[in-house]
């Protein structure tokens, strides 16, 4: 991605998680700086089919022989070509559904700040007519013609051997977008982290992400001048950080590397995750559970399901700043609470979320797909 997100950081985790277990892993990956190089229409015609990436994907098989080729994003520089490059090679194709691309060319399933399922389960083209990709009604086109095109050619249904989603909501979601039922296996993220430091003192509460629209950051600022004795803290940066801005309870810390948010995320009472979209596994959430921090979150998709309301955080109305308010003030002001809910969030962390809980199922599923792959061939 031309920004850097959670998506890359899954990416980089999954190949040394592997790694450190003794596989041989190439990566292979294409920047999308370069679509800034390259004319409109060769970056129209590599969406919808890149012969390039094809033919990068038949050689590396060729040269290294692997036994899965798992895809992350194809989009736009690789193309779906990739799964038939693996495919026609004998090789099992595992995809992860990092967002909603596959039924929806804006990807998060949102317009104007509101979740749209306008083309779940039909042909994309309404995105054409609202422009949902990047504002572009050209740009909108190529995606849906991306998407129609594979559909018909079957390489979503046919050349995926195993799909993989980051919770239970998205997977109903995704069959409900037209993808097969029995493909779609369960994954979630994954951090490695130490436990957070004993008794170590809690003070304030703190966002960690991208500052725009689909983060909730308009609820962010209007519900901290509901409570300007909350301190919160800001990690990010983004096309939004202007609404933040001047918001006297509001301290903006910028980008940190991650031990620095491991850090921040141990001296605080709880995470604020206000997004309006359906997230499909956030990052941060993984973080703040190994922390020992539980998350105030909009009860919106998976974000329901993930976070167990008075147990290992709180929910609020989505788009509610008022909302949003109250929880907070009510964490801050039970902290004996908020650590119990961190204890829990731990020991949910310890149970579902580290990279060996993570190991075991994703070798589960390779196993799985090397095994389907070979029954279909014969």
């Amino acid at each position: 991605y031309q920004h850097r997100g959670g998506e890359d950081s899954v990416v980089d985790s999954e190949v040394a998680l592997l790694r450190d277990h003794g596989h041989q892993v190439e990566l292979i990956s294409w920047h999308n700086d370069a679509v800034d190089d390259l004319p409109a229409a060769t970056v129209a015609l590599r969406t919808i089919w890149s012969s390039d990436s094809s033919r990068q994907v038949r050689e590396a098989i060729a040269r290294m022989r692997p036994d899965v080729v798992h895809v992350h994003n194809s989009f736009p520089l690789a193309s779906p070509s990739v799964y038939w490059a693996a495919d026609r090679a004998g090789v099992a194709v595992v995809k992860t559904l990092h967002n909603f691309r596959l039924m929806c060319p804006q990807a998060m399933l949102l317009r104007d700040g509101r979740v749209c399922e306008e083309c779940v389960g039909r042909v994309p083209w309404r995105s054409v007519r609202y422009r949902c990709y990047r504002g572009s009604g050209a740009a909108s086109a190529v995606t849906a013609t991306m998407l129609v095109t594979h559909r018909l050619l079957g390489s979503y249904r046919d050349r995926v051997t195993r799909y993989i989603a980051l919770n239970e909501f998205c997977r109903r979601k995704f069959i409900e977008g037209g993808l097969p039922a029995d493909r779609i296996v369960l994954k979630p993220n994954f951090v490695a982290s130490d436990p957070p430091p004993p008794d170590a003192a809690r003070d304030g509460l703190l966002f960690v992400g991208r500052l725009s629209a689909e983060k909730g950051i308009e609820t962010l600022a209007r519900a901290a001048r509901l409570m300007p004795e909350a301190r919160i803290r800001v990690i990010g940066i983004g096309p939004d950080e202007a609404m933040l801005e001047g918001v006297e309870n509001i301290e903006l810390l910028g980008l940190k590397t991650g031990d620095e948010v491991m850090q921040w995320m141990a001296q605080s009472v709880a995470l604020l995750l206000p997004s309006v979209w359906y997230e499909n596994f956030p990052r941060t959430l993984v973080e703040a559970f190994a922390q020992g921090l539980p998350v105030i979150a909009s009860r919106i998709g998976a974000l329901g399901e993930l976070i167990e309301h008075g147990k290992t955080g709180l929910l609020f109305a989505v788009g509610d700043p008022a909302d949003l308010a109250r929880q907070a003030q009510t964490a801050l002001s039970d902290p004996q609470g908020m650590r119990r809910m961190g204890e829990a969030a731990r020991r949910t962390y310890e149970t579902h979320y580290t990279p060996e809980a993570n190991y075991v199922t994703l070798m589960q599923i390779y196993d799985e797909a090397i095994a389907a792959r070979r029954a279909f061939a014969a």
